[in-house]
């Protein structure tokens, strides 16, 4: 016998317009009670283009990551975009995970990139990087979720 769900969580979600939100099926962003998860960022513009794609060799693999820190900038300014959509700022945030595709490349750039992005010179928020193989789009250097408080 299948439960009745008597206390359905209440969500507001919010998207960017870009074409694989409805290819993928997924939102941006989702609001439960004062908590907004921000699903992987990565640093399209908002017709959905990559910035700076990272240039790949004749069997799609990535074969230069000095194009970190641009993509870096870019995911962090579409995550401030989402979270505006919900009246908040990067101060709201308590947790990201930060998966990029070369370690070394992103450790270079993501201390200043990060403190100009949160406006600190040490952003209270807890962080975990993490190498992974592949993203979703092979010029894809990096990805970023996040956690954010509504206060």
């Amino acid at each position: 016998m299948a439960s009745e769900n008597r206390n359905p969580l209440q969500k507001v979600s919010k998207n960017l317009g870009v074409a694989w939100e409805e290819g993928y099926g997924y939102s941006q962003a989702v609001k439960v009670g004062n908590t907004v998860y921000l699903s992987g960022q990565l640093s399209h513009n908002d017709k959905g283009e990559m910035v700076a794609p990272a240039p790949l060799d004749a069997d799609g693999k990535v074969t230069d990551f000095s194009n970190m820190e641009a993509q870096m900038v870019q995911t962090y300014a579409n995550c401030v975009t989402l979270l505006s959509a919900y009246g908040l700022t990067l101060d709201h945030v308590v947790e990201e995970t930060v998966y990029v595709l070369d370690m070394d490349a992103a450790f270079q750039v993501a201390g200043p990139v990060r403190k100009k992005a949160f406006g600190s010179p040490r952003p209270e928020v807890a962080s975990t990087m993490l190498v992974t193989p592949r993203l979703a789009i092979p010029t894809q250097l990096i990805e970023i979720s996040m956690v954010a408080i509504v206060s």
